[in-house]
């Protein structure tokens, strides 16, 4: 998987080799960190790297070598290779050995050039310091990418240690052809020594390959044979815990480093996360890791790996190059201060421990149409939010329709039955804090409280008449709205409960205080105490909204969530049906980025499942079974996405924002946008 870059094309072409990720583990120095290159598995960047020392030593890489030719037009031998190849990472896990080349289409015959990589970092300064373009234009040399009638090909070969071959490979953002690639292949295998396979960069490059009849490997095939994907960056100590079940994930402490057997779709807060099975950015688990500023790897047999260590105080790294695993020293161990001490020390959340400060005047329910960012104080920003997307009538989409149920109706409820004491109470029973498993039955026993203490009949009356008037009394998802998510420091993303396809008066009230009740679902009840939070300061507001039946559904960044210095790219995730399974992380959903400036769509993964959820007709969702093996994102879409996405950004004052969308038809349905939450903490 290449690196995107923030570069020009003609530099561009030279990182985007498949960065090789290896486990290193043991007593030895933690490495530096590399750029976080995650899951792409990309080569770092010449232009992020040229001012820091490489592992070879900045000079050898910008000097010329006299002993070395400036290229060869053939590479007969390991060692004809191993002579021209600039070294990323040299003496690390990750080291990757790469050759430039061009290839002079316009020559007679056509000849290869493998360039002295280390001398010539770029295309383009080969070109120009061997006088092959006197005098052009950089231009002029771009369009070496762009048309069919160019002079030059240039690309990159490299080894790729997963799957035991060299390949080469294109800019994701070249515009090739069937005619392009043929001759390429040609030239390539028969100016080198060994078996090489073209390696697609992108949904064109998969395309054209497939016309020409020539094998390629894919990124996604790439992907899949990584032992290791880094999902956030980080170092942490802790207690490793091997978790085989759900059961064992709700025994787990603030000091524990949780290796997990599945992806669970909740987690109380940890000091840091490996799993045995992949997932994707925008799953909740990962979102926690970055709202938490914790590392988050896949690591393959992660349990059998760090069997040794389980239940030993460790340092935990997770590098873009791999991850290590250092035991700590007993002096070491009794220097840590515990992890609620460092949580309590770091502060509240940005708009305060409190989150929002809400608003109890308001008692109405107001209408989607009536909603402004202004109305957080009344309704949280998750409802508000939708308002100003609503409002921004962005073209080709809308925003089912919809009211809320303000943080008015959840306070005179709960002051009407007593809440704050209740907590109170809560809090005061032996081993609450200190035990987890306690404290879950605890806070169980009171949701189970909320959900049977009645509503006073004007207000359910109320609620009743709105779902009928506003929304002619249809299907509705009651979703959550609290004080206390969505916010530019705390996303709160998966804390709180969504009701799906409410269809009659009982079931909207009985939803309504399942929602308010998941103020108290245990996931919830940690991670707010770790971000800071009060217990008695968070109030849920409810969005009650129309409910549709989504061909597709997923959730999208408006950046790239690997690198921050790639704002052109935007995330997406997808599955077919309605879009509840996207984020829960227990099956990869498909993934694919675009890059504005590249033009390039590439694929991370695509979904294999064979069923989805759909709305039944009798209330809730329903499994149904899908075509198998059937892309869920086309290019078309994905390029309209991204350009929704940009539009929803300037919404937001430009920034970054977490989408939830649908699509109906030919239309995009937007659910939901939140900042983008990514912190660095506790390191």
């Amino acid at each position: 998987m290449k690196k995107q870059q923030g570069a020009r094309p003609v530099d561009a072409l030279c990182y985007q080799k498949n960065s090789v990720f290896a486990l290193c583990m043991g007593l030895a120095a933690l490495l530096a960190a590399a750029p976080a290159a995650a899951q792409l598995a990309r080569k770092p960047s010449y232009y992020q790297q040229q001012n820091q020392p490489q592992p070879d030593g900045p000079a050898a890489q910008l000097v010329p070598r006299p002993s070395v030719p400036s290229s060869l037009p053939a590479l007969r031998s390991q060692g004809d290779f191993d002579q021209l190849a600039r070294v990323y990472d040299a003496g690390t896990p990750m080291q990757l050995a790469h050759v430039l080349f061009a290839i002079d289409l316009k020559a007679r015959p056509p000849r290869a050039y493998y360039i002295d990589t280390p001398r010539y970092q770029l295309h383009v300064r080969f070109l120009r310091d061997t006088r092959l373009v006197p005098n052009t234009l950089k231009r002029e040399i771009d369009r070496n990418y762009l048309v069919p009638e160019r002079r030059f090909l240039f690309g990159t070969l490299s080894w790729q240690q997963n799957i035991g071959s060299f390949t080469y490979e294109f800019w994701e953002g070249d515009r090739l052809t069937v005619a392009l690639l043929r001759q390429a292949d040609a030239q390539v295998k028969a100016s080198f020594f060994a078996p090489v396979k073209f390696k697609t960069n992108s949904t064109l490059h998969e395309r054209v390959a497939k016309e020409a009849g020539i094998d390629a490997v894919s990124q996604e095939a790439l992907i899949r044979e990584q032992p290791f994907l880094p999902m956030n960056l980080g170092t942490a100590t802790g207690r490793v815990r091997i978790v085989d079940d759900e059961s064992g994930i709700n025994a787990l402490l603030p000091d524990d480093i949780a290796v997990l057997r599945q992806v669970p779709i909740s987690l109380p807060p940890v000091a840091g996360v490996l799993t045995e099975r992949p997932s994707t950015a925008l799953s909740h688990v990962n979102l926690l890791a970055k709202g938490w500023g914790i590392p988050n790897a896949y690591v393959r047999d992660a349990a059998s790996v760090l069997k040794e260590h389980a239940g030993q105080w460790v340092a935990l790294k997770v590098a873009a190059s791999g991850y290590q695993v250092r035991r700590l020293a007993p002096e070491e161990i009794a220097a840590l201060p515990l992890r609620s001490a460092r949580v309590a020390a770091a502060g509240a959340v940005p708009g305060g421990a409190r989150g929002i400060q809400p608003d109890l005047r308001e008692t109405r329910l107001l209408p989607l149409a009536s909603l402004r960012a202004r109305n957080s104080a009344q309704c949280g920003v998750k409802a508000a939010n939708l308002g100003a997307m609503q409002a921004a009538r962005i073209p080709g989409t809308s925003v089912p329709d919809g009211f809320c149920v303000p943080f008015a109706h959840y306070d005179r409820f709960m002051r009407a039955n007593g809440l704050a004491g209740r907590i109170a109470r809560m809090q005061q029973q032996p081993g609450f804090a200190s035990d987890p498993k306690l404290r879950q039955k605890a806070l169980a026993q009171l949701r189970d409280e909320i959900v049977q203490w009645p509503v006073d009949a004007a207000t359910a009356a109320a609620w009743r008449a709105a779902w009928q008037t506003q929304l002619g009394g249809g299907g509705v998802f009651v979703r959550s709205s609290s004080n206390s998510e969505d916010l530019p420091g705390f996303s709160g993303a998966g804390l709180y409960t969504t009701v799906p396809n409410v269809k009659t008066g009982d079931a909207l009230e009985a939803a309504v205080k399942k929602v308010w009740a998941s103020v108290f679902n245990p996931e919830a009840w940690e991670a707010r105490g770790a971000a800071g939070f009060n217990a008695e300061s968070v109030l849920m507001g409810v969005f009650v909204q129309t409910a549709i039946d989504s061909a597709n559904a997923g959730v999208m960044i408006t950046r790239d969530p690997f690198d921050a210095g790639h704002p052109h790219v935007t995330y997406i995730s997808a599955k077919r049906g309605i879009g509840i399974r996207v984020v829960e992380g227990q099956r990869v959903a498909e993934q694919v980025m675009y890059s504005s400036w590249s033009k390039a769509v590439q694929v991370l993964s695509r979904s294999a499942e064979d069923t989805a959820l759909q709305l039944d007709k009798d209330g809730g969702v329903k499994e149904v079974p899908v075509e198998a093996g059937r892309n869920v994102l086309t290019d078309e879409l994905v390029v309209r996405l991204a350009s929704v996405g940009a539009a929803v950004k300037r919404t937001f004052s430009g920034v970054d924002q977490d989408i939830e969308w649908a699509t109906v038809g030919d239309r995009i349905v937007l659910l939901q946008a939140r900042p983008y939450v990514e912190r660095r903490r506790w390191r």
